[in-house]
């Protein structure tokens, strides 16, 4: 067939996607409507979500108390929806530098980040990084110093965790939007710190 090269068959969990919709679809439960919907809300959550409030944590530190304490309710102050979810929120300090993980399956703080990197999901980073944590940060590109510990907080059904990495040097009296450009998904996943401000 001459374009057989242009059709894929479905991954396993593509067609359980497709069957499960269809079939909620069929049953009533649902709307294709309804689906469309959801799916542009998550496509419209992304890692800028989660650097706004590092950045109002960063600016304000009254708000960085009450997201260490409870993290749910910080972000919905900043009218984000943590929908049936406990969000921990970990300070990385020169002391201690937070990594998570979900060593299940791939929980992760969508609401906040966005769809998780493919790496994320992967076995191997789920099970080396609970492991072996210094040797996969360096295989990132983070090296931590010997005498900062590492902590890896492992995500649940019902609770998710967001690393609220270290403010970069040089940046006092920036606006919150320009710390928030410097706030990566990875550095609030820890495998990365926040960008450094470019030296003039």
């Amino acid at each position: 067939m001459k374009d057989q090269g242009k059709y894929q068959a479905l991954t396993y969990y593509q067609l359980m996607e497709v069957s499960l919709r269809e079939l909620l679809v069929e049953k009533g439960l649902v709307t294709e409507q309804q689906v469309a919907a959801t799916v542009e809300d998550m496509r419209r959550r992304t890692p800028e979500r989660g650097a706004r409030v590092v950045a109002h944590a960063w600016t304000h530190h009254e708000y960085k108390a009450r997201l260490l304490e409870d993290g749910t309710r910080a972000c919905e102050e900043l009218g984000l929806d943590v929908p049936a979810l406990k969000l921990v929120v970990v300070e990385n300090t020169p002391q201690v530098h937070n990594v998570i993980v979900c060593t299940l399956c791939s929980c992760y703080p969508r609401m906040l980040l966005g769809i998780p990197p493919d790496w994320y999901k992967s076995r191997n980073y789920r099970s080396r990084m609970v492991r072996e944590p210094r040797a996969v940060l360096a295989e990132f590109g983070l090296k931590i110093p010997r005498q900062t510990r590492i902590r890896v907080h492992d995500s649940t059904a019902d609770m998710r965790y967001l690393v609220l990495p270290m403010r970069p040097a040089g940046t006092r009296g920036w606006s919150e939007e320009r710390l928030a450009a410097l706030v990566t998904r990875d550095s609030m996943i820890g495998v990365a710190l926040a960008k450094q401000p470019r030296s003039k």
